[in-house]
């Protein structure tokens, strides 16, 4: 692992609980796509997150920060960012990394800013295989959750193979996408998952019953389902 020291190169509210935070190294760096760092209070505490961007992106990193009033483990963090400037970085980890010699077609799954993960996944993916099949379905609680559609929406311009399918739970007159549990549409969707290689980020529970069902009732391959989560449950 290395410690970067990083300059804040920029701040932008993309809701008013999620910050798209631009970190710019004054050392080089190198991660796969997929991979996670850590930010570092002091000595003792430092906090993992997901790198929403891409390798090829070699100047920066861009991280996707959920900061409300209910998550003071990521008020924190920005608290530190809005005050120095400066972050220092662990980084990388994560062994849920993109898998770019596979040619299988790709299920990307995210809950909420488990988004950022999958990001990485899914521009690296795009950049070194742009005829590859994808599918991608991200779930929120309401619309305004899955805060990077349009960027999502343009991709399927550029790249037709690419199928994005956003879930919502709670869903107004205005919603024209899917409603529901974000699994729940994968398995209505799918009879099968042999195929598929199956990248997943979001809560802990969420990624077990995923891989549970998808196993049990979708004949996904353990082998082929990739998410940091699985490393701790």
């Amino acid at each position: 692992m290395t410690i970067l020291n990083c300059k804040v190169a920029s701040i932008d509210n993309i809701t008013e609980t999620v910050y798209r935070v631009k970190l710019v190294p004054y050392m080089p760096f190198s991660f796969y796509a997929g991979q996670y760092l850590m930010v570092i209070i002091n000595k003792y505490d430092k906090r993992p997150f997901s790198i929403a961007s891409i390798p090829s992106q070699h100047k920066y990193l861009e991280l996707h920060i959920y900061a409300s009033e209910f998550n003071l483990y990521a008020i924190a963090i920005m608290n530190k960012i809005l005050k120095n400037k400066t972050l220092n970085i662990d980084m990388p980890y994560g062994n849920a990394w993109f898998r770019k010699k596979c040619k299988r077609p790709l299920l990307l799954i995210a809950g909420g800013t488990g988004f950022s993960y999958i990001r990485s996944i899914l521009l690296a993916a795009l950049d070194e295989q742009p005829n590859r099949e994808i599918s991608l379905y991200w779930g929120g609680r309401i619309a305004k959750d899955l805060y990077n559609l349009h960027e999502l929406k343009m991709l399927t311009i550029k790249y037709p193979q690419l199928h994005i399918v956003p879930v919502i739970e709670q869903s107004n007159k205005s919603w024209q996408g899917r409603t529901g549990n974000v699994l729940h549409v994968v398995l209505k969707d799918y009879y099968s998952l042999a195929k598929q290689d199956i990248y997943i980020a979001g809560r802990f529970e969420m990624a077990k019953i995923a891989r549970e069902r998808f196993c049990a009732e979708r004949a996904a391959q353990k082998s082929h389902i990739y998410g940091d989560a699985f490393t701790f449950i």
